[in-house]
């Protein structure tokens, strides 16, 4: 499916959240992006970043090798092996904060 395709039938505020993200990771090294039924995964050599739509926001997953406490962690983190994995949600591409930034470039760094 094509990312077109993908954003035809989703909701407003998703492709803006999206192409906020995607721009920022681009600037950390490659990434693949690939649009599925659920959502967007966006894979480096392997699952890195999943943007999930819901009705007013994007939940945007991702691992880190420590646990954050901060107000925009959505969820309890749930950990997987040597990875934790946090939930942030993203209403518009301002939600995009340095904080969330720099946990994204600390997940480019930690995943392989």
């Amino acid at each position: 499916m094509s990312l077109d395709e993908y954003f035809s039938t989703g909701p407003p505020h998703e492709r803006p959240v999206f192409e906020a993200v995607h721009d920022y990771l681009v600037t950390l090294g490659p990434v693949h992006v690939e649009p599925v039924a659920v959502g967007i995964f966006i894979k480096k050599s392997g699952s890195f970043v999943e943007l999930r739509p819901m009705t007013q926001w994007v939940a945007m997953s991702f691992p880190l090798p420590r646990r954050v406490v901060h107000p925009q962690i959505a969820r309890k983190p749930l950990h997987v092996h040597r990875r934790i994995y946090h939930v942030v949600n993203l209403r518009e591409p301002a939600d995009l904060t340095d904080d969330v930034r720099t946990w994204l470039a600390e997940s480019y760094a930690f995943v392989d």
